[in-house]
């Protein structure tokens, strides 16, 4: 094994794990804005039925 190897696996691993977190934020963001307007008239109409 060579010094030094496993620390940079460690590092691509970490870099891996921001890109799909990024990658799933940028996802919930788009389908938040996408549908969430529709929600929000859903819940309007559902109080001003009450």
């Amino acid at each position: 094994m060579v010094m030094g190897y496993r620390p940079r696996e460690q590092a691509q691993g970490l870099v891996e794990y921001a890109l799909i977190l990024i990658l799933v934020a940028a996802v919930v963001i788009i389908i938040v804005a996408l549908v969430g307007p529709a929600v929000g008239n859903l819940f309007s109409n559902a109080v001003g039925n009450i």
